[in-house]
């Protein structure tokens, strides 16, 4: 439903976008992610055809962005990270303008805008007027704006971008229904746990180049592989427990917490097992020796590691 083909963006010398491939399947749930500036919006905004690349091409259902941008916008569905919403219009009225603006035909209006406030859990809001809904209410007033002509394919550009954590789970569980739905999702945001929560793919992208991309649970994976992240708690002589992890272990990443240690070491099984024994043998009572999952967090900072915009 999305293919990106060499798209690259330049502004003057700045190359914004570089050569980014990508491909997702209809049904995938996408999460972008990225620092601030590393090219996620100006990806999604040449895919929503706001923006032309200084090179390469992009199709959404099939249609290119750069040729068939009407066609795009016919099977896609858009919510910036600043939404806007009018004032002085209630929450229906909101709804019916833009079912107006997608050429629903008329007749449709009413039953559509109860479908769309029933998916996003507004309907008891449907009179109300939108200045005085909550944050998270508006954040999804714009999404069931946005599903009216019931696009194929949606982008959401940091969609749970100052919301408080009730309505990022509420937004969270909305995303995932519209998934199960078999809408194609492409979401960016900074929120890496949230994302890893209802996406089944990922890609990290910084300074303009997608450095990693896929399934969440190969990428989780292949970052994981031959690399442990452990959490190590002793009741006894912290400081010398310290010291012979550090000698027992090819050690990086070490942090201490009171009498707690987190590391990553590229060493065995076997080797942890021996540090084990050791640390009991020599009375320092572990009560903690675990591996901890690796999760998008830690592979964002092992990826990006190094690069400068």
């Amino acid at each position: 439903m999305i293919v990106c083909q060499n798209l690259s963006k330049e502004y003057g010398d700045h190359k914004a976008l570089q050569d980014l491939n990508l491909t997702l399947e209809a049904g995938d749930a996408f999460g972008f992610i990225g620092p601030n500036g590393a090219g996620k919006t100006t990806t999604i905004r040449i895919l929503a055809t706001l923006q032309e690349p200084s090179s390469g091409d992009a199709w959404v259902g099939g249609h290119s962005v750069t040729n068939e941008p009407d066609a795009v916008r016919e099977v896609l569905g858009y919510m910036p990270d600043q939404f806007g919403l009018y004032e002085g219009m209630r929450s229906w009225e909101y709804l019916e303008f833009y079912a107006a603006a997608y050429r629903v035909p008329k007749k449709r209006w009413k039953g559509l805008v109860d479908e769309v406030l029933e998916l996003t859990d507004l309907t008891v809001k449907k009179q109300s007027f939108v200045e005085t809904l909550s944050t998270g209410m508006r954040q999804r007033l714009c999404l069931a704006k946005t599903l009216l002509h019931d696009p194929k394919v949606l982008i959401l550009d940091e969609p749970a971008s100052g919301l408080d954590p009730r309505a990022r789970i509420e937004l969270k569980l909305l995303l995932k229904e519209l998934s199960r739905m078999g809408k194609t999702l492409l979401v960016s945001s900074h929120i890496l746990p949230e994302l890893a929560d209802f996406c089944n793919k990922v890609g990290i992208i910084e300074a303009g180049r997608l450095l990693a991309s896929g399934p969440v649970d190969s990428i989780l994976a292949q970052a994981s592989r031959n690399r442990f992240r452990l959490r190590i708690r002793v009741l006894q002589k912290a400081e010398e427990a310290r010291q012979l992890i550090e000698g027992a272990l090819e050690v990086e990443d070490f942090s201490e917490e009171g009498s707690g240690f987190t590391l990553s070491t590229s060493a065995d099984l076997e080797k942890q097992a021996d540090l084990l024994d050791k640390l009991v043998r020599d009375g320092f009572r572990p009560v903690e020796f675990s591996q901890l999952k690796t999760d998008l967090e830690q592979i964002f900072l092992e990826v990006t590691q190094g690069i400068t915009q």
